[in-house]
């Protein structure tokens, strides 16, 4: 009987070792990427499938990553964990930029470059902190409702003082301010029905000239919130009401996700000899 387990506990070790990350085979349908953010200071960001790179290419990513920490991230390119939240998006974002740009123009090694860009999220933190409690700061008070007046907590006044809300300015487009805010605090404070995101037409506690974005969504999601309410108040500041105003917006942001889909399929993901460096390529070297 213990020559029997002996030998059923080689075969299971023999098979986990055939799985291990040196052994797996990456599938030609095994397409990394999942969405196109855009560029940032000449690099393309991708969105990619945190989860899949875990499993097939390296079971140590977390985050983000860069060529020159991962020299399965093509050149020229950002790759941000989809996973990640997305009150935490852009500081992954330039802390992946900051240090690839260390690793390759001075031959840093990895772990000053994170630790680098370690300071420089914190710098960045602080001063989303900062400009958050000003921005509330500098905000009338504001309706607890939304667009047809339903006011869901009753036990709040007429008008509410805007507190602790805002986390990170995440951009402008079209004029239109975008906001990652605290969805757990909007949904107890002000509103529960707040869902992923929302703009100054369909509640009346945002400012008109704002979206906000729930910052505890998926960093892969956030691009969809921001068009969904992007188009949804364009349509209501048409006259449109609000339930028609949505389903045309989201039919927008569909066909976006199908346009995405289309593109990412264009991209094809190969395993490198080595997964990591230590050390930068100082590539880019000043003289």
């Amino acid at each position: 009987m213990n020559k029997i387990k002996t030998l059923i506990f080689i075969l299971l070790a023999l098979q986990a070792l055939s799985c291990t990350k040196d052994n797996l085979e990456i599938h030609k349908d095994d397409n990394f990427y999942r969405y196109y953010w855009g560029e940032k200071n000449g690099f393309k960001v991708w969105i990619i499938d945190g989860a899949l790179i875990r499993e097939k290419m390296f079971n140590e990513f977390l985050y983000g990553g860069n060529e020159e920490r991962y020299p399965f991230v093509p050149e020229g390119e950002i790759w941000i964990y989809n996973s990640i939240s997305a009150k935490e998006f852009n500081t992954t974002l330039e802390h992946e930029i900051n240090e690839r740009n260390l690793m390759a123009k001075y031959g840093m090694t990895y772990f000053d470059a994170h630790d680098s860009s370690l300071m420089l999220e914190l710098y960045l933190r602080t001063n989303y902190k900062r400009i958050c409690i000003e921005h509330e700061e500098g905000l009338l008070p504001v309706q607890p409702v939304d667009f047809d007046s339903t006011q869901e907590i009753e036990s709040l006044p007429g008008k509410i003082k805007l507190k602790d809300i805002y986390r990170v300015p995440y951009g402008e487009r079209d004029g239109i301010k975008i906001w990652i805010v605290d969805g757990f605090n909007v949904r107890r404070d002000i509103y529960p029905d707040f869902g992923f995101s929302g703009n100054g037409f369909a509640y009346k506690f945002i400012p008109e000239n704002e979206i906000w974005i729930d910052g505890d969504i998926s960093c892969e999601e956030t691009e969809y919130s921001v068009m969904l309410e992007m188009k949804e108040r364009d349509f209501m500041e048409q006259g449109i009401y609000y339930d028609d105003a949505y389903i045309k917006a989201l039919y927008i942001t569909d066909s976006l996700k199908k346009l995405n889909r289309e593109l990412v399929m264009k991209n094809i993901n190969n395993k490198p000899k080595i997964l990591y460096r230590d050390t930068g390529t100082a590539k880019e070297k000043i003289k």
